[in-house]
């Protein structure tokens, strides 16, 4: 195995961009199933919300020489995506990486583990997405195999150079531009929907009405009873 250092992917299309930005990040969920990075990995700094194009790191914990060279290469609006490779004790990312990634323009850093100076990045104001804190640091050791801009698993989800990476409060999602761009319009009519949705539930109004659910549990019951019917006839 090698250290690999890859040529950086294509811009994140600016109007792909600002679109996202308009979206309620969870209204994406209603509509997509993959691509959503697990709970673990949660903004310790906030508030947060974050539309990146993904730099992708992947280190042998506790190496961070890989990181220190990721921060050169970003440019601006890029969030920071680093595979620890299951490492939770030694924190990727702390005051020093965050200034240097923010100093080039990153949007955000997300480590699939711990980030330290804690009380300093919430300082600084710098979205960083980890799974929790340590003093443990990485250090500058020179160890193989790894990679900067090739694939990463980040949060049990399969991450490429070049991705959409939305980030906020209530978590993070790592889609490709194409996916993002196909799930803008079905995302954005539902956030528009839903002022209105909010003022009939306000007047007393059935959200499994409204919803459709009590006509898919009519015909879950539905099928519930012929299922039995037809049970007895065979009894």
């Amino acid at each position: 195995m090698k250290v690999d250092i890859l040529p950086m992917p294509p811009t994140l299309p600016e109007d792909l961009r600002a679109a996202l930005e308009q979206l309620s990040f969870p209204t994406i969920g209603h509509f997509l199933e993959e691509g959503f990075m697990d709970p673990g990995i949660r903004a310790m700094v906030t508030p947060a919300k974050i539309v990146g194009r993904a730099i992708t790191v992947r280190v042998t914990a506790p190496d961070a020489v890989l990181v220190h060279k990721a921060t050169e290469l970003i440019e601006p609006g890029d969030a920071l995506v680093i595979d620890t490779g299951g490492d939770a004790r030694h924190a990727m990312v702390g005051e020093t990486i965050a200034l240097a990634a923010r100093s080039r323009g990153a949007t955000a850093i997300l480590v699939d583990g711990v980030c330290t100076d804690i009380v300093e990045l919430r300082h600084m104001g710098f979205p960083v997405f980890a799974r929790g804190t340590s003093v443990l640091t990485a250090k500058l050791h020179g160890l193989k195999p790894g990679a900067i801009n090739a694939q990463v698993a980040c949060g049990g989800v399969v991450v490429n150079p070049g991705d959409v990476v939305l980030a906020d409060e209530n978590g993070a999602l790592c889609l490709s531009p194409e996916v993002a761009r196909q799930v803008l319009d079905p995302a954005g009519e539902s956030d528009a929907r839903e002022p209105e949705l909010h003022d009939y539930l306000r007047q007393g109004g059935s959200l499994a009405e409204r919803s459709g659910a009590n006509r898919i549990l009519e015909g879950m019951l539905h099928s519930w009873r012929n299922m039995n019917l037809r049970n007895t006839k065979s009894g």
